[in-house]
């Protein structure tokens, strides 16, 4: 065997060469520095949600299986699954899902068509603009609880505005809109679109002023009609938009309760009873805790599906198209 040779120039007492930037060593320490900096900032943040929300839920379900009642002394036995068997045969609980799906689909979808004829108009160049769009805001800024008390007033009897327009103009003036079967629950809904309309309004006018121009433009050069340029250019351009808002609207909605229930509290006869505020009835009027947190589990697992549906339609947007 041959001895090895040295490297033209190199001294043979020469240090050897310590681990350079790009070594793995040197890659690996600091792989592990930037996980320990995103776990010490990531944590803080993690420990309110595992407290406010995953432990609540946790244990909801927990409770969900037992007979819990709120009481001061309470004595607490696993029931298993009777909660859930029981809830099949309460047609009230799916009355009020029915209503609930009623109030979501309408409310997401007429704030929607209101939402977006506003950003359209707020688009086009009016005079005062910044004013407008701040008087836009308005009613989502206000707390529930005041709206609902101020929709009260407008839908009062006896001397509500609405009542007198319509005395005003020759139609009836006597409808109790809120205490009526018929008018209760599409008179909630048009207050529910009236809070949620700005947030969506604000969202797709966002999305209109990332239009190109010269897209508009060009459109019109063709001859394009103003309805043309919508359904060609506007349209398409928001589709991602309106899908995102309109399936977190539909869930925020279908998790209504504050508004409805200061309204009417689920009435007349359960007409407008959403089913979160018949769970919340259930749980501190009848005092039923397990049962409850069994309608809990069974809104959640709604959810829980609908967002699944949302994040899917979103990765299939956002997944690039693969090759042949």
């Amino acid at each position: 065997m041959t001895a090895p040779t040295l490297a033209a120039g190199a001294r043979p007492d020469a240090p050897a060469p310590r681990p350079g930037r790009g070594s793995p060593r040197r890659r690996s320490g600091l792989e592990r520095a930037r996980r320990r900096e995103a776990a010490a900032l990531v944590i803080p943040s993690l420990i309110p949600i595992l407290v406010l929300s995953v432990a609540p839920l946790v244990i909801g379900v927990a409770l969900a299986f037992t007979d819990a009642r709120l009481v001061r002394n309470p004595e607490y036995t696993v029931v298993g699954a009777d909660n859930f068997a029981r809830l099949l045969d309460n047609s009230f609980f799916w009355d009020s899902f029915r209503i609930g799906m009623v109030w979501a689909v309408s409310v997401t979808l007429l704030q929607l068509l209101a939402a977006l004829g506003l950003a359209l108009l707020l688009n086009s160049g009016l005079r005062m603009q910044g004013l407008t769009r701040v008087l836009a805001l308005i009613p989502w800024a206000m707390p529930p609880v005041v709206v609902a008390i101020m929709w009260q007033m407008i839908y009062s009897p006896n001397a509500g505005p609405l009542n007198a327009v319509l005395g005003g103009v020759g139609l009836p003036d006597n409808i109790n809109w809120l205490a009526n079967f018929s008018t209760a629950l599409p008179a909630v809904i048009v207050v529910g679109v009236w809070v949620g309309m700005p947030q969506t309004t604000v969202t797709l006018l966002a999305g209109l002023q990332q239009i190109p121009e010269e897209l508009h433009e060009a459109a019109s050069m063709d001859g394009a009609s103003a309805w043309r340029r919508f359904t060609a250019v506007t349209w398409p351009s928001l589709r991602p938009i309106v899908t995102s808002i309109t399936s977190l609207n539909f869930i925020w909605n279908f998790n209504s309760f504050s508004l409805v229930y200061v309204l009417t509290e689920g009435g007349p006869g359960g007409r407008t009873m959403l089913p979160m505020l018949f769970t919340y009835l259930e749980a501190f009027k009848n005092r039923n805790i397990g049962y409850a947190a069994a309608m809990g589990v069974v809104l959640v697992a709604v959810v829980v599906i609908l967002l699944a549906v949302y994040l899917w339609s979103q990765f299939r947007e956002d997944r690039p198209e693969r090759k042949g």
